[in-house]
């Protein structure tokens, strides 16, 4: 088993920069591959980020590449996602998720935990 908890998650305007941050408690944090989902009122969960083991190989949506950056420190064990350039489109609840195998990082099924969600709204 493996808890995580999201922060960070606030109020900003377009343009504006938030990092998010997921600590990670029970198991091996690097034994995981990590990454960030976010789900926006009346739309399907959606892939953000994602970061491998000890974070060497990191993946983004096509939406968020060039603006977000996701990164892990393992000593800590915890996952960030620094959000720069921030559009209204990017509101939505971001959630980290916790893969024990990775079988397409991309896909939030190969993903065994979830933590609750940090909401993010950025206003125009």
């Amino acid at each position: 088993q493996v808890q995580l908890v999201e922060s960070g998650g606030g109020l900003v305007q377009a343009g504006d920069s938030l990092r998010l941050s997921c600590v990670a408690s029970g198991r091996t944090f690097s034994s995981f591959y990590m990454g960030w989902f976010r789900q926006a009122p009346g739309k399907e969960r959606e892939f953000v980020a994602a970061v491998s083991w000890g974070g060497g190989a990191t993946y983004y949506a096509d939406s968020v590449k060039g603006r977000f950056t996701i990164s892990r420190d393992n000593a800590k064990t915890t996952m960030y996602l620094q959000m720069n350039s921030l559009k209204p489109e990017d509101t939505a609840v971001y959630y980290c998720a916790a893969a024990s195998t990775v079988g397409g990082a991309t896909k939030s099924y190969v993903y065994d935990y979830w933590g609750q969600g940090t909401q993010v709204t950025v206003s125009s």
